[in-house]
């Protein structure tokens, strides 16, 4: 929102540099994110044009005689809209325009040119350049520009956030200004005069159909209005705030609309039938033809204002061309309504429109400012376009909203902030504010919100604006104290969540955050079997479905990551997904919300095993290193897990691993299926992995038990097998692990695997290294071989597995 500084100090007196404000504003929670100076050279003047002609043999240039107050001047001019007693804007010689250029004298054509007559682009004013900026024919000749314009300004830009609709204009922000400084903010006093006829009565009729969707309908009507334009300074109010001026009487209503921030409507009241108004829902596919002049065909929850046969205007979002000012306009209906935020959103939204009225009735308006706004514009149309204003308004007002009141405690207002603040301090932030008390005592009092403020609804809500305006560089920061025996114990789920992301960031994995909103068509292709709960009101197609697995974000992160020029990237989450269930209420047995939420654990890797290096060979990543990785997960859980064959959609058949902890599958790892790679337009080396996270915190173990030092030395066996190529090396640990029946095996490494001329084609030979030991005696090498002959029988019989000679 951009705010005029010299229209603030209007409403707000004070002393203060446009810096200054802006640094206080921000501090206050309203962050300026620029401020702009608008000024002009001095040397550009207001002149009069005397006399003019063609330049022979040139189709647009003209010598003029202009009259800048100070003598007559001759200036060669290529614009065409001027006539001669205009009065426009010249920059003389000497005077510097805004864009930096510098004018002197010069010669067009041969011909002397003592100047430059400028369009409204020329001066910075605004982007129109199809001619000359004209001004009033009363200006004086030699008047400043700058002083017309009521230049110099600055403007600052203002981010107003979306609890606050109070502050989104000129007024809004005063008050805050008034708060932070104590100066007094106040509105232009009033002399709107009634002429003595009832406009209620006599000349126009308002009918309230939708309560629920407009609150409060407030009309007032004008007679012998004539349409022209507004007076310049006017028109640079509206430029500096980004507004177009268009005439007199919407000038008008844009003014208001910035001073106060209530938004209201003109119409023209001989183009409304029967002169009436009525607050209606339109009817399903009902016609209308916007201000902007495109047809669009309503919807039934549209809240339109209507006359007795047709719509002419989308409730608190844009006018309708039927009703529309113009030039031949006479007699005016003023509108200045309330209408239903989340209705407003909806109607914007579903027709493409966000205006400056939406924006702020989609937020919430002040139903008590509604009279207030109307009278103020309509004095200002009548003081710009002549006319008189018929006594009396129309004010529909079934309902008022009650006022809110909150009791607020300073013991309480201490305690939240951390730092003593007086109670004569809370009164007067909170007067400050327009906060009214009504009971109570210092100790504990009631206060009567004021209606603008809809955001104040709690104790705490008050204890925020506080410490907002005593500024939150007053609370002091102090680190609570702790002694022995009061440090809080950790979580057991946490302490092992913070091991598994130390496994991880060794491997060289970093954690990622992704939104639960996915692309339903990245769902479909890693999961297709499953659907997805769609979401009711997505911001994009591609946040349209909450997710299902954790691999949708991960893998597109990846992709983003190789795209923009990254040779490895490693990523992991642990994050939520959203399984449906099935609703027994709908006929269908449709997906229903609340969805189940387990948590997940993802992987994705590409790229590398290692940086490149003269001393490592630059392989890329394998199955293998992200086995690893997954048990070193498991390692830190102190988890022991096998693993087996998988099947799902996203892995490669030939390269996937299902994860089984005590009996229960709780994952799978493997390299990308080429389907889901070309999906997701990746390479189809990627590894990924998604493990069950809440059934491995359940298996888990927080704090390890750590056996004493053996007493007894091991004994080293290597065993050397051929078997069948198809034979899983985990079924061989399985199987030798099983002939232990003592528990003399301390560990069993595989550490060789060999394919090749000295094995039979078809086979491969696996080599196992056994660490045996025995806790209470030092085994011998009897008992250590019968144990390895035990081995050899064993995986002979059951997996027709040979000594390799």
């Amino acid at each position: 929102m951009r705010i005029s500084v010299n229209w603030l100090r209007e409403l707000c007196p004070t002393d203060l540099p446009a810096p200054e404000i802006a640094r206080r504003l921000t501090l206050a929670g309203f962050e300026v994110e620029a401020i702009e100076e608008r000024t002009l050279d001095p040397g550009i003047v207001a002149a009069r044009i005397a006399a003019a002609e063609k330049v022979p043999g040139s189709d647009h240039l003209s010598i003029t005689r202009v009259d800048d107050g100070r003598g007559t001047h001759q200036v060669v001019c290529g614009a065409q809209n001027f006539q001669v007693g205009d009065v426009v804007p010249m920059a003389t010689p000497g005077a510097t325009l805004p864009a930096g250029m510098r004018i002197e004298r010069a010669k067009l054509r041969g011909i002397e040119s003592a100047g430059m007559l400028c369009s409204a682009r020329e001066l910075g004013l605004s982007e129109d350049h199809s001619g000359l900026l004209l001004l009033p024919r009363d200006t004086s000749p030699g008047a400043p520009m700058a002083q017309l314009l009521g230049l110099p300004d600055f403007v600052l830009e203002i981010n107003v956030t979306p609890n606050r609709p109070d502050a989104l204009s000129h007024f809004g922000i005063a008050r805050e200004l008034s708060a932070l400084t104590g100066a007094t903010a106040r509105l232009p006093p009033s002399s709107l005069g009634d002429s003595g006829e009832r406009a209620v009565d006599a000349v126009a009729r308002v009918d309230l159909e939708d309560p629920e969707r407009c609150p409060r309908y407030v009309a007032r009507v004008m007679e012998g209005v004539k349409i022209g334009p507004s007076p310049l300074r006017l028109q640079e109010r509206l430029r500096i705030c980004g507004v177009r001026p268009i005439s007199n009487v919407v000038d008008a209503t844009n003014l208001v609309l910035l001073e106060l921030g209530h938004p209201l409507h003109a119409f023209d009241l001989e183009k409304l039938k029967g002169s009436r108004i009525v607050v209606r829902r339109a009817g399903e596919g009902e016609p209308m033809t916007t201000l902007d002049g495109k047809e669009r065909k309503l919807s039934a929850d549209d809240l339109v204002i209507a006359d007795a046969e047709r719509p002419v205007a989308l409730a608190g979002v844009m006018g309708g061309a039927t009703s529309e000012v113009s030039d031949r306009t006479t007699r005016i209906l003023l509108e200045s309504a309330v209408f239903d935020p989340p209705g407003v959103r909806r109607t914007a939204r579903r027709h493409g429109l966000h205006t400056e009225a939406s924006h702020r009735f989609e937020r919430g308006a002040d139903e008590q400012a509604a009279r207030i706004a109307a009278d103020r514009c309509a004095e200002l149309i009548v003081k710009l376009s002549g006319g008189r204003v018929l006594s009396g308004a129309i004010d529909r007002y079934p309902s008022p909203r009650p006022p809110a009141h909150i009791w607020v405690r300073p013991s309480r207002v201490s305690s939240v902030l951390g730092t003593r603040v007086e109670p004569a301090e809370v009164e007067q932030r909170l007067t400050s504010l327009g906060l009214e008390p009504v009971d109570g005592n210092p100790s504990r009092r009631l206060w009567l919100v004021p209606s603008f403020r809809r955001d104040l609804t709690r104790e705490i809500d008050c204890v925020e604006e506080v410490a907002r305006l005593r500024g939150f560089d007053t609370i002091p920061i102090e680190v609570p104290k702790a002694g022995i025996g009061e440090t809080a114990a950790i979580l057991p789920q946490r302490r092992v969540t913070s091991a598994a992301r130390a496994a991880l960031a060794a491997r060289g994995f970093d954690e990622a955050l992704n939104y639960s909103f996915v692309a339903e068509r990245e769902l479909a292709a890693l999961i297709p079997q499953e659907k997805p709960i769609r979401v009711a009101n997505p911001l994009t197609v591609e946040q349209g479905a909450m997710r299902t697995t954790l691999l949708a974000g991960l893998l597109r992160n990846v992709g983003h990551a190789l795209k923009h020029g990254a040779q490895d990237a490693r990523l992991y989450e642990i994050g939520r997904v959203y399984r449906a269930r099935p609703s027994g209420s709908h006929p269908a047995g449709e997906l229903a919300w609340p969805a189940d939420e387990p948590r997940r654990l993802g992987l994705v890797a590409a790229g590398h095993r290692a940086p490149r290096s003269w001393s490592a060979p630059h392989d890329p990543v394998d199955f293998y290193d992200l086995k690893g990785a997954v048990e070193d997960v498991l390692h830190a859980m102190t988890i022991q897990a096998r693993f087996v064959p998988a099947e799902r959609p996203w892995l490669h058949p030939a390269a996937s691993a299902e994860m089984v902890v005590e009996g229960g599958a709780y994952g799978a790892l493997g390299q990308i299926h080429p389907r889901v790679a070309q999906a997701f337009d990746l390479p189809t080396g990627i590894l990924l992995a998604e493990l069950d996270w809440e059934a491995l915190l359940a298996h888990s173990e927080a704090v390890r038990q750590m056996g004493g030092v053996p007493r007894f030395p091991a004994v080293a066996r290597d065993l050397a097998f051929v078997v069948a190529a198809a034979t899983p090396a985990e079924e061989m640990l399985g199987e030798i692990r099983a002939v232990d029946e003592k528990g003399l095996i301390e560990d069993v490494t595989l550490f060789d695997v060999y394919r090749g001329a000295q094995v039979p084609q078809g086979k491969k030979s696996v080599a196992y290294g056994l660490t045996l030991r025995a806790s209470d005696r030092t085994l011998t090498d009897a008992e250590a071989d019968a144990l390895c002959t035990a081995v050899k029988e064993r995986l002979k019989a059951r997996l027709g597995a040979e000594i390799r000679a």
